[in-house]
């Protein structure tokens, strides 16, 4: 009887054994595929801002990006590669979406890629955050701790940026129209001006800024995406201009 317990406590041990490595190894991977795509966007997003941005503070901006996320994508490689984590070699829809239209646009990029650098980096800090607590590998768990600080510094620069260009953190309103970004609002917006917004960017960013149900969007002959929306239980109509500015109760 004694004989069996022990050959049972030894196969459950074993099991355990292995699947402890298919875990930390499943939550190894998924840190990696989101910091590479995160990094590769970094760098192709920057590469198409440092052509055809206009602003030199963005440009600047855009090269560090290139500089900075170039050593650390070339350095999780190695990680992953030493850690025999597969490391995905594309970017995920979202991204290439952004991407396309950053590639694709005829107007000036500046305001559109310093939106997708605030999310992106939002993004990034998060993650690498808590894999830099929580995380299951040594070396992926160091690499994150040793890259945060770095992300934190780009994040502020960025922010930097934003509030030059008025576009600061939002705080909407569903009951007047006001601009969703910067203590000192864009004069009148929601601004007119080529708006490089894909319909689906815009109710994401719609969204992002508290309302719901998104519907009706349109862009009009000055550039300015609108719609109608829920906030706070009621149904308001809502635009979006070319700045990423979200106005609430517009006609």
């Amino acid at each position: 009887m004694k004989t069996r317990l022990l050959v049972a406590s030894l196969a459950t041990a074993t099991a355990m054994t292995f699947a402890l490595p298919a875990f930390a190894a499943d939550s190894a991977q998924d840190f990696v595929d989101k910091a590479a795509v995160g990094g590769m966007f970094e760098v192709d997003s920057s590469k198409i801002a440092e052509d055809k941005a206009q602003d030199k503070g963005v440009k600047d901006f855009a090269q560090k990006m290139i500089d900075d996320h170039g050593a650390a994508n070339a350095k999780l490689e190695t990680i992953a590669g030493e850690q025999k984590l597969k490391l995905p070699t594309e970017l995920d829809a979202k991204h290439k979406t952004d991407l396309d239209t950053l590639q694709n646009s005829k107007d000036p990029v500046d305001g559109s890629y310093v939106q997708m650098q605030r999310d992106a980096h939002s993004d990034a800090v998060k993650l690498f955050e808590s894999y830099a607590k929580d995380g299951d590998n040594a070396q992926l768990k160091t690499f994150a701790q040793e890259t945060v600080p770095t992300l934190k510094m780009h994040q502020e620069m960025i922010e930097k940026i934003a509030t030059t260009m008025g576009t600061q953190p939002s705080a909407t309103s569903s009951e007047t129209p006001t601009t969703t970004v910067g203590d000192t609002p864009d004069a009148t917006p929601p601004l007119s001006g080529a708006n490089s917004f894909t319909e689906d960017q815009a109710k994401s960013r719609i969204q992002d800024a508290g309302f719901s149900d998104v519907s009706k969007l349109a862009k009009d002959d000055e550039g300015i995406w609108r719609g109608q929306a829920n906030k706070d239980g009621k149904n308001t109509s809502v635009a979006l201009d070319y700045k990423g500015n979200v106005v609430a109760g517009t006609n």
